[in-house]
């Protein structure tokens, strides 16, 4: 082998090394970036929606006390229309929730595979990088579940309100308002579980900022 192929083999040899050890390219921090917004902007909706609810519930209390049957009527369809749209917006979260966890299932079998690789050519590799992908990738996991379960309570609570409709009997009523402060408990959740989330996409962007300066 002359020098200039020795070269050529040295400089590609050098180039995959250092391709490998950044595991983080800038296309990922500006997904965590999108994340970030998307989860804001999740969260201004679940405030939203908490607000709705709150809204109808007064209304609710408001036409019990009066015992007024067209503005009961009124709030039943506003509540109908709530509901509706919050459905929509759980499958929609469910189905970001599902991308993401996919994704960092996908970054955690790289960083796996990475660290074999480093193992068997006896390079040292940070055991930090496999523990922080290991978390995300079972947060995003959690995240699924809790989409999962919204949409099951939200649906149980629809049927329920669809078997009152039109009923103006006390223990009706009672059930109604019930059902009306269960959905704000609920949202006030998600706003909780979004706080959360937005802490760890922002983890997430920091741990891949520090990924893309390693090596």
């Amino acid at each position: 082998m002359n020098v200039i192929s020795s070269a050529l083999v040295a400089g590609l040899l050098l180039a995959g090394s250092a391709q490998a050890q950044h595991r983080h390219p800038q296309g990922e921090r500006a997904q965590d970036r999108r994340e970030i917004r998307e989860t804001r902007r999740e969260l201004r909706d679940d405030r939203h929606d908490v607000a709705e609810l709150r809204a109808v519930l007064s209304r609710f209390d408001s036409a019990w006390a009066r015992r007024d049957v067209r503005e009961m009527s009124a709030v039943e369809d506003r509540l109908r229309e709530l509901l509706r749209a919050e459905m929509r917006e759980s499958r929609r979260e469910l189905s970001s929730a599902n991308a993401e966890s996919h994704r960092s299932q996908r970054e955690l079998r790289a960083e796996q595979w990475e660290a074999r690789d480093d193992a068997s050519w006896g390079r040292r590799h940070p055991r930090r990088e496999v523990r922080d992908d290991r978390r995300d990738a079972r947060d995003d996991r959690r995240d699924v579940r809790a989409e999962v379960a919204s949409i099951r309570t939200r649906q149980a609570i629809a049927r329920e309100l669809m078997e009152l409709d039109g009923r103006r009997n006390g223990g009706a009523l009672h059930r109604k308002r019930d059902l009306i402060q269960e959905l704000i408990e609920l949202a006030e959740r998600e706003i909780h579980q979004g706080r959360q989330e937005l802490k760890e996409d922002q983890r997430e962007l920091r741990e891949d900022r520090r990924g893309g300066w390693r090596g």
